[in-house]
């Protein structure tokens, strides 16, 4: 594990494997580094890949009050770390993270957006709206437990397996990482495409998958019609929780 201390004194921690241009893999919502590390693991047989806990989470401290421009910032500083310009991998509303921060100017060399979940009815903004509300009240009460179930319910997780998540060793890990669900929504608002899309220089390969729900696919595709060098791809037979090597190769030629 490696360190880099962001601007308002965050320290972010990392870790840093393989050989190859420099990448940084930037997680979704209720993930730390570790739940990303398969793809690290993959991407690495082309890339030095950086693979980072975001502010809050695993070994990363964190600095309140909340503000994505702070979240910019901590990938400002793994960008020097990696050498002043680097690919980046956005993971779901990590996508979203790292469509601002390519959008802000960092010196992103490609940007990849895996299944941005934007929401381009209004009946999901409505549900996104709502979801936002009642994430920020369960988090007001310290009701971790029930903040990660909302969560989990908000993305599909069927009753049973949230049951059975409870009782596995998977849940502590979860309520631990339950107060930075907060920093996803903030990125996300209500889900609508935001704007500074159409600032993003970067080349940016927008990805999807084949199995996701059609309205994931048509979000991707929205968005790499709003960014100007963007090109769109839907990955055969891919849910959300993407195979590491399917994305890995999907990414490789961009080495």
């Amino acid at each position: 594990m490696e360190t880099v201390t962001s601007a308002d004194g965050t320290v972010i921690a990392f870790d840093q494997l393989g050989s190859g241009p420099p990448l940084i893999v930037v997680a979704g919502a209720s993930c730390d580094r570790a739940v990303d590390t398969a793809i690290a693991a993959a991407l690495a047989d082309r890339f030095t890949v950086l693979n980072y806990d975001r502010r809050g989470r695993g070994d990363s401290t964190d600095t309140p009050p909340y503000d994505v421009d702070r979240e910019i910032e901590d990938l400002d500083v793994l960008v020097s770390a990696a050498g002043g310009a680097a690919t980046v991998v956005g993971l779901s509303s990590g996508a979203v993270l790292a469509a601002h921060a390519a959008a802000s100017g960092l010196p992103v060399r490609h940007l990849v957006m895996w299944e941005p979940p934007f929401r381009l009815d209004a009946e999901g903004q409505r549900q996104t709206a709502t979801y936002n509300e009642r994430l920020a009240a369960l988090l007001a009460d310290h009701d971790r437990g029930g903040a990660l179930e909302l969560f989990m319910r908000m993305v599909g997780v069927p009753e049973p397996a949230i049951a059975g998540m409870r009782q596995s060793p998977y849940w502590a890990l979860g309520e631990g990482l339950a107060p930075t669900l907060a920093y996803d929504a903030a990125v996300m608002g209500v889900g609508e495409l935001p704007p500074s899309l159409g600032k993003i220089a970067a080349p940016t390969l927008l990805l999807a998958g084949g199995a996701s729900p059609d309205w994931m696919r048509d979000s991707a595709r929205a968005a790499a019609r709003e960014i100007p060098a963007a090109r769109f791809e839907v990955l055969e037979g891919q849910t959300h929780d993407v195979a590491a090597a399917v994305l890995a190769a999907a990414v490789g030629g961009l080495a």
